[in-house]
């Protein structure tokens, strides 16, 4: 290698053609890697120096190129020595003399920030920074003392370049965090992350929508700093940044809700102002939009939501405006990703009379809608019911809404209904729901005598064929069903825990009207006996003989009105203790009840 390929890889550096010169220079990197570290310092090395001083600027551009790309390779002392000084000259002549290089540069400063990190002198680090910060804001300093007219003789190439240039810049935020220290952002980046967010050109702030999460990921408990940022961009005018946001938009919110400083037990939307008006604009914007699949997108990582936020507010801002799509939209994926988006809604609903109330109007206006379509993403939601919940929440309210479909008029949903019975089957559990078995069958008869569609009667075979070869889960476990059971077993106790916290917040708020009742009529009888004790003392002043008699009755009252009082607190709390002992499998009340708040507040973190 030294003696046959070293010397021609010198001559074609040196070629007279900057063409070859420059294929050459980019090529160097992949030498360097096959030489090791000693022959690219003693030969690479040099010529790299040399070609980046090249005539060519093209030249001078992949030298640059080749040079951040091997800085791995290069020990500190030939950092400090031969590359920074190399790196320095670039960066002032990017802006006196070459600008062409100025892309590249704004592409490669992260990498090079980071890779040079270690021999950085305080006053080169800050040197660095405010070069990025220059970089970040180029083409848009046209306020302070610059003339207006000078808008006008850029050219249009000109204009392309400092729009690629900011755009590397956002490319490049997140090394420059880690560059300035995570704990110093505020200070030294919020106003070059505030001004990329509100870029006017989208590419900027489409690379800002996508490097969002790396840049809350790495300030961690200083997320709080960009919510503004956050709520931005999910009102940008461009469904593109939308587009590029809503990738990790659950991690983000995620972030924002449990990362954040203001995040706590009060409310989880303290952290993040304005988010629920962001995300209804979001969507409606996207659904006005002819880009059904940033819609359907968005719709998907909208089930995220329980996890953010309240389940009162999910219920009166986005559930009832899922229901909506799924009846009035046109585009079959956006109708399916809402439908399972209002299912995880469902599921993590806190109150019963809102469940019903949802279950309720599926069942009305899909399942026994007029238009056949309706009812088919009555078959859809149902699938993700089944997926979602326990087989007995199912059986309990969609098994025979699903099979009054077998009398459908349309053959397309009967159709569909057929091809949904295995799964529907497998929802029952024997001895429980032997009349739910005894239903199913007598659908699948019906439909094999009466059937006159041979598509539908062709499918109803098949499957006929399939249930019988089907095993039912009896109510005890098995073996086969172990791990299915065990998951819905899990399921169902979670359904059960949340009616359980609803009767919970139920007694508690009861019980707080009625302390407040009482509270409110011995402060009503403490104000009447303040009253006649103040006639009293006044009737004792003047007739003194009756004193010691008068003395010993106030004793008494006083005796009987405290057992009165002790005797109706007993009561108010009598029928907490009650609904204690009703419970079974509880050693005591008091153990009972520290289980149950140990449930509830594990429910709220899982949950909410």
């Amino acid at each position: 290698i030294k003696r046959e390929i070293l010397p021609l890889v010198k001559s074609l550096c040196h070629d007279v053609e900057y063409e070859v010169r420059t294929c050459m220079c980019r090529q160097l990197e992949h030498i360097a890697q096959g030489i090791g570290t000693e022959l690219t310092k003693t030969v690479v090395l040099p010529e790299l120096v040399e070609l980046a001083r090249d005539e060519g600027s093209s030249v001078r551009l992949a030298a640059f190129e080749t040079l951040v790309n091997l800085l791995d390779m290069f020990d500190a002392d030939d950092r400090s020595q031969t590359v920074l000084p190399l790196v320095k000259s670039f960066c002032e002549k990017s802006f006196k003399a070459d600008e062409s290089i100025l892309v590249s540069l704004s592409l490669h400063l992260g990498k090079l920030c980071n890779g040079l990190y270690g021999i950085f002198t305080p006053e080169q680090h800050l040197r660095f920074l405010e070069f990025y910060k220059k970089l970040s804001t180029l083409g848009l300093q046209q306020e302070n003392g610059h003339n207006d007219n000078q808008l006008q003789l850029q050219t249009l190439e000109q204009e392309k370049k400092y729009i690629s240039v900011r755009k590397n810049c956002a490319y490049n935020f997140p090394a420059m965090i880690v560059f300035v220290d995570p704990k110093n952002f505020h200070l030294e980046l919020y106003s070059i992350f505030f001004c990329l967010c509100h870029d006017p050109e989208v590419p900027v702030r489409y690379t800002m929508a996508i490097s969002f999460y790396e840049v809350a990921k790495l300030l961690n408990s200083s997320v709080y700093t960009i919510h503004k940022e956050l709520v931005t961009l999910l009102q940008d005018e461009s469904l593109e940044v939308l587009d590029a946001l809503v990738g990790h938009l659950p991690e983000i919110l995620e972030l924002m809700t449990n990362g954040g400083e203001n995040s706590g037990s009060e409310s989880k939307l303290l952290s993040v102002p304005d988010l629920i008006p962001a995300l209804t604009t979001a969507e409606q914007r996207a659904a006005t939009s002819l880009k059904w699949r940033t819609h359907e997108k968005l719709l998907q990582k909208y089930a995220c939501l329980p996890h953010i936020i309240s389940s009162d507010q999910i219920y009166y801002r986005f559930l009832h405006r899922m229901l909506t799509i799924i009846l009035t939209n046109n585009v079959l994926p956006v109708q399916k990703a809402a439908a399972r988006t209002l299912c995880v809604y469902l599921r993590y609903n806190r109150k019963q009379e809102q469940r019903h109330e949802v279950i309720q109007k599926l069942i009305e206006q899909l399942g026994q809608g007029k238009s056949y379509w309706n009812r088919l993403r009555f078959l859809d939601t149902c699938e993700f019911i089944m997926e979602l919940f326990s087989k007995s929440f199912f059986c309990k309210y969609f098994f025979l809404p699903v099979l009054e479909l077998t009398h459908d008029p349309v053959a397309n949903v009967r159709m569909k209904l057929c091809y949904l019975l295995p799964k529907v089957k497998s929802t029952l559990k024997i001895p429980t729901d032997k009349h739910l078995l005894q239903q199913l069958e007598l659908c699948i008869r019906k439909l094999l005598c009466q059937e006159k569609d041979k598509d539908v009667l062709t499918v109803i075979k098949r499957t006929v064929l399939e249930l019988d070869r089907m095993e039912i889960s009896v109510d005890a476990f098995q073996k086969r069903f172990y791990e299915n059971d065990l998951l819905d077993q899990e399921k169902e106790r979670q359904e059960h825990l949340l009616l359980e916290m609803e009767q919970l917040e139920k007694e508690k708020q009861q019980n707080e009207g009625r302390s407040a009742n009482i509270n409110d009529k011995m402060f009503e009888k403490k104000r009447r006996e303040n009253k006649t004790s103040s006639v009293l003392t006044k009737s004792i002043t003047l007739s003194v003989p009756g004193s010691s008699s008068g003395t010993s009755a106030g004793k008494e009252d006083k005796k009987s009105k405290l057992v009165r009082s002790q005797s109706f607190s007993t009561q108010a709390l009598h029928p907490k203790y009650n609904n204690v002992e009703k419970c079974p499998n509880k050693s005591s009340a008091t153990g009972y009840t520290s289980s149950i708040s140990g449930i509830g507040k594990s429910c709220m973190l899982s949950f909410s």
